[in-house]
């Protein structure tokens, strides 16, 4: 039986294609502040970037993005959710952190903020974990740079694991 070159070509197209929506689909994106981003150890030791190799070591083919910003408060993080959170997202990793309090946003407008992320990305169909318990236990636990605020790599590290529990 002679299969034709068009055929072929075809059908790689279509699995290709099909590829690339899985990929798409299959995201995770981890939107905070800066231990989210590696303040201090880099962003290839941050938990995103840690988490993503659990992931991909387990056999998952999903994709870790670091939306993590430096010195970013809530209302940084709601401004920028539809640039940070694309399309084909399924998981969001949220770390609020601190910067709110050290920016006197008052408790009533963060809690606005993050209520208001929260329904955003839930209207969208985006499962939400919070990583901020995760963030201070590590902290509380000897897992902090000298500055007391940031993870170390060790810190990160203990993050994505829990994290990876949660996904």
């Amino acid at each position: 039986m002679k299969i034709s070159r068009m055929f072929i070509f075809a059908l790689t197209l279509i699995i290709a294609g099909s590829a690339a929506a899985y990929s798409a689909s299959a995201q995770v994106v981890a939107l905070g502040a800066s231990n989210t981003e590696g303040h201090g150890v880099g962003s290839s030791e941050a938990f995103p970037a840690q988490l993503e190799r659990i992931l991909q070591a387990k056999g998952s083919h999903m994709q870790v993005r670091n939306a993590g910003v430096f010195g970013d408060t809530t209302g940084g993080m709601l401004s920028r959710l539809s640039s940070s959170v694309p399309e084909g997202t399924k998981i969001v990793i949220l770390q609020f952190g601190g910067n709110d309090f050290r920016q006197n946003v008052t408790p009533a407008q963060r809690q606005a903020n993050i209520a208001s992320i929260q329904q955003q990305l839930r209207a969208r169909g985006i499962k939400i974990i919070q990583a901020d318990g995760f963030v201070s236990a590590a902290l509380k636990s000897g897992m902090a740079q000298s500055d007391r605020i940031h993870l170390t790599a060790a810190g990160h590290q203990r993050v994505a694991s829990q994290l990876a529990g949660s996904i």
